[in-house]
Order: structure tokens, then C-alpha cells, then sequence
């Protein structure tokens, strides 16, 4: 064999190494490229990268809202249902209650917005209104599932799930999708609200924690007594457990939940490093901090929910659903959320101040950063209030057949409305909605076909708009 040069060997030994990262990489990319959660390209060109979702449990009420109704106001007091056939959730209809905040209009597009909003009311040009949503049911569970899932059984993927089934992560160190829960606890419904359902099972919502004092993710770090596996050990172990994590599941190849916890034990271990980056938002400016009156002891929260939900999606989060309001229980000082039978200029007076607050600091920061063009923001709720008033004449009933959600940002056409109820508020009368549409425009501006995006299930191709649903192509930019 012929004697080595320097200069050979060393070319020979680079080429080697050389070899050995690219196949490392190779490796890397072919993970990738088989994970579930890898990225994929859209039906149609997209407006949007990724959406934020403000979901307000509870009912919030359209009519002293985002619904200006002047025959209403001079219905006052006269009897809603004079022959006495309607029956509502909680029982008959009371008298006409017209809204307990006065409307005015605002910006160039003149939108009517109630004084509980200021804020939004400010950012009016850059909101499409859709003003004839309805939902099937009038109970808070059915109506969460729907308006998240289209269905009003449980056990139907959510919108986050079919947005990153559809297209994937765009971040290999943080969820494809996150949820924000309110402080106070779960919304109605729980975590059925951010389930995969049949989908895989890697595509179901992660939630955070949005306490500052808690860590972001429970259970993410190895507690004080195991502290001696924290560092080389723990990069040891964990190597050693994707090892037989990966022989085990070769002959598992259909179980999604067994590939979905292999999937989530890797990424908590990114996750560690990632998500308290994620969620320290004290490296923010004195003047974010400000926008979001994060000192508020009533209003921060919901402040930090949505500066934790711009940060997400500044690093690469497709779907972040942020949640105004928790369970329903009885109030002893508010309702926990937007249902106010007793008492809605109480409830609604506190909860409108904590969203206006919250999402109007959202919009201002996402379009001063050049985010608002490529994130869709949606504000809804399950269904809305009634036009008569209820218990001690301060309160309102349930409403499926009307309420008003809105959108923002990631290809709509601000400035505009769509549909209309009638004149007093009772029901959609103008381009009936369904959670459907929502879904299907939201779904069109991501790049998706609604009608394309399926999964075969129980021998039915299903959909997240199930054989409804059409894009509202008049407020798209």
C-alpha cells in the first residue's frame, strides 16, 4: 500500500468528517420529512402563516357589543315575547332590554361599537365583523365543541388539529399548536376543546400555563429529588430511551398515540430550553409591557395570554387559542366568564375591560411588527345573548340563534361587516352563518381547501366543516 501524504490524510480524514455530517443531516432531514408534524405545502397560495384565537366562554353578548340595535333601545321595557310561546334556556322572556353601554361609530368604515370596547373600537378599520353567526345548540358544552370542532358531540378534532394536520409545524422547538387556558381554570368542556379526535393524536393542543410565577409546561422538568439526572446523565438517558422508544414502535407502525408520546417525550426535551424562552417576557420593552398593563392585577393576565401568544407565533407557532373566561360556575363577585344571567353590566363590564384591553394591545403589536399581514386573529364565542332581560331585569339568557365574531389581520379586508340579525337582535336573518364558514375562510386564508382537507374515519371522509361550510370571500382583502 502506498505511503500517505500529509496533506492526503488530512484530505482523506476531512472528506470523512465531512461525510459523517452530511449524513447526520441526511438523517436529520429524513426524520423530518417522515414526522407527522413535518411541514407541508398548502392547497393554494396562503395569506395567512398562523392564526391567534380569542375564544370568550360563556355567551358574550352581541346586542351590547358589536350589534347596534336602535328599535331595541326603543322597545325598552315593553314585553319581548307578548304571546308568551317562546320558551328560552332559562326559562320565559322578559321585557325588551335594549344595550347598557351607548354605540357610537368609528373609523373611516363607520362601524357601530358599543363603549365596552374603546380599544377595538380605535382599530375598527382593521376588523371584519361577522354579525349573523349562529350556533345548534344553546348549551355551553355542545356549543364549545362546535364552535371549535364544527360538531356538537366531543370527540371531533378542533380547528388547531386540522390547521396542523393540513400543514404541519413551521418549528421543530415548540408545539405546531398551543393553547393559553385562563388563569382561573378550563373553559366549558375542557380539554375535549383542543382534542385531536381521530386524528393523530400528535396534532392535539398543548396547553401553557399563563400564571408568571408557575413553569410553563407542567411537569417539564425532573422535580428536586431526581435533581442528580439533570445534565450529562439526562442527555445519556434520554438518548438511551429514544433508542428503545424507536425499536419499540417498529412494529407498532399504526398507533398514533404510541408515535404521538414518542413524538412529545422528544420534544419536551426541546421543549426545555424553548418554552422558558418562550414565556420570559421580561426581556420585553418597558413599552410592551405598558401596551399590555401587564402590573393590572385584573387586566395583566389576559395581557400576558396575549403577549405569550404574539411570541409564539414570532417564533414559528402555526395555531396559538387563547381563552377569555374559564368554566361557568355561580358568581360570587363575577361570573367566571362572558354568561351573565344575573348581572351583565357587572360580568360583561369586567370581562370587556380585560378583552378590550388584551386584544386591541394584541392587534397594535402585531401590526407594529409587521406580523398582522401574515396572522389571522378570530374572536368568537359559543353563541350570544338574548334581546329581553333576565332574572332581577340585569341579566340575559341564551342565544344560538345570534352573536358576532370578528377577524383581523392575515388576508381580511378590514372596515367591513357581514350578514345581520334582525331588528331587535333575536336571530340571523342576513347570510345566516355557521362555525363552518368561519372555519372554511379561516381554513382558505392558511392555504387549505376546506372541501379537500379530510380524514377517512369509520368509512366517512371526514371534514372540520363535515359537507357545510363556504368561504366569505366579501371581507377578504
Amino acid at each position: 500500500m502506498p505511503e500517505l501524504s500529509r496533506r492526503e490524510a488530512l484530505r482523506r480524514a476531512g472528506g470523512g468528517l465531512g461525510s459523517l455530517a452530511l449524513a447526520s443531516l441526511l438523517q436529520d432531514e429524513a426524520q423530518a420529512q417522515s414526522s407527522p408534524l413535518s411541514a407541508r405545502s398548502p392547497h393554494h397560495p396562503a395569506k395567512a402563516r398562523a392564526v391567534i384565537q380569542i375564544f370568550c366562554p360563556g355567551g358574550l353578548s352581541h346586542i351590547d357589543t358589536w350589534d347596534y340595535k336602535p328599535v331595541l333601545a326603543k322597545r325598552q321595557g315593553q314585553p319581548f315575547d307578548p304571546d308568551g310561546k317562546l320558551e328560552f334556556f332559562g326559562g320565559k322572556a322578559g321585557n325588551c332590554q335594549g344595550s347598557w353601554w351607548p354605540f357610537r361609530q368609528h373609523g373611516q368604515c363607520g362601524a357601530w361599537i358599543s363603549d365596552l370596547f374603546p380599544g377595538l373600537a380605535s382599530l375598527a378599520d382593521d376588523i371584519a365583523f361577522l354579525k349573523s353567526m349562529q350556533s345548534k345548540s344553546a348549551l355551553h358544552g355542545p356549543a364549545m365543541f362546535m364552535a371549535n370542532s364544527g360538531f356538537v358531540l366531543p370527540g371531533f378534532p378542533s380547528m388547531g388539529s386540522w390547521v396542523t394536520y393540513g400543514l404541519g409545524s413551521s418549528s421543530a422547538d415548540l408545539p405546531a399548536f398551543v393553547v393559553l387556558p385562563d388563569p382561573r381554570g378550563l373553559p366549558p368542556g375542557g380539554v375535549i376543546n383542543w382534542g385531536a379526535g381521530f386524528l393523530p393524536a400528535v396534532h392535539q393542543g398543548t396547553a401553557f400555563n399563563t400564571q408568571a410565577q408557575e413553569a410553563p409546561i407542567a411537569d417539564l422538568f425532573p422535580s428536586a429529588e431526581f435533581g442528580q439526572w439533570r445534565g450529562p446523565a439526562e442527555l445519556q438517558g434520554r438518548e438511551f430511551l429514544g433508542a428503545l422508544n424507536r425499536r419499540h414502535a417498529q412494529s407498532r407502525a399504526d398507533n398514533s398515540e404510541l408515535e404521538a408520546r414518542i413524538a412529545a417525550y422528544e420534544l419536551a426535551a426541546r421543549l426545555q430550553l424553548s418554552a422558558p424562552e418562550v414565556t420570559e417576557i421580561g426581556q420585553e420593552s418597558a413599552a410592551t409591557k405598558k401596551l399590555y398593563r401587564l402590573e393590572d392585577a385584573e387586566i395583566g393576565p389576559f395581557g400576558r395570554q396575549c403577549l405569550l401568544a404574539r411570541r409564539l407565533v414570532e417564533r414559528g407557532v402555526r395555531f396559538v387559542q387563547i381563552y377569555c373566561g374559564a368554566e361557568n360556575t355561580t358568581a360570587r363577585k363575577i361570573r367566571p366568564n362572558w354568561d351573565s344571567h344575573e348581572d351583565l353590566p357587572r360580568d360583561h363590564g369586567y370581562w370587556g375591560a380585560v378583552l378590550d384591553s388584551g386584544a386591541s394591545a394584541l392587534l397594535r403589536d402585531l401590526k407594529a411588527r409587521g406580523l398582522l399581514e401574515s396572522t389571522l386573529v378570530i374572536c368568537s364565542t359559543e353563541f350570544g345573548r338574548q334581546p329581553a332581560a333576565q332574572g332581577k331585569n340585569k341579566g340575559r339568557d341564551h342565544n344560538p340563534g345570534a352573536f358576532t365574531a370578528w377577524m383581523a389581520g392575515g388576508g381580511i379586508a378590514g372596515g367591513r361587516s357581514y350578514g345581520n340579525t334582525d331588528e331587535l337582535g333575536f336571530k340571523a336573518q342576513e347570510h345566516p352563518l355557521y362555525s363552518y364558514d368561519l372555519h372554511a375562510t379561516a381554513l382558505h386564508l392558511l392555504g387549505l381547501d376546506h372541501e379537500r382537507l379530510s380524514f377517512y374515519h369509520n368509512g366517512i371522509a371526514r371534514r372540520l366543516t363535515d359537507v357545510h361550510g363556504h368561504v366569505i370571500r366579501s371581507i377578504l382583502a
